[in-house]
């Protein structure tokens, strides 16, 4: 069961494990018993983050549904916004088993 914030009237905040089905219902107070509604407290490190850093994850899930911003030139040359790599050099053994010269020495092949 979740623990849920609640806030009593009389005597303020509290927690209650409550099962989710009733996450939504009014609570009894521990100690007046009064009916008290669930509230939804913020998150000490939202409250405690640099704002530069806030602005930066705004901005980061702004951008996630805008598209690409590029030319078309571009990313044809490219292939978006990554650079170009390299194959890497594979010979065969008369076995059938693969050799990298250039890879690290350390790496078994798959």
């Amino acid at each position: 069961m979740p623990l849920y914030d609640y806030k009593c009237v009389d005597h303020g905040l509290f927690h209650a494990l409550v099962p989710v089905s009733a996450s939504g219902e009014r609570h009894p107070c521990p100690g007046c018993g009064l009916a008290s509604p669930r509230v939804i407290l913020l998150a000490p490190s939202v409250l405690a983050m640099a704002p530069e850093k806030r602005r930066a994850i705004a901005r980061n899930e702004r951008a996630a549904h805008e598209p690409r911003s590029g030319s078309q030139h571009s990313e044809r040359e490219q292939g978006c916004c990554h650079h170009a790599r390299r194959k890497p050099n594979v010979f065969y053994t008369a076995q059938g088993e693969k050799l990298f010269p250039s890879a690290r020495p350390w790496m078994i092949s798959h």
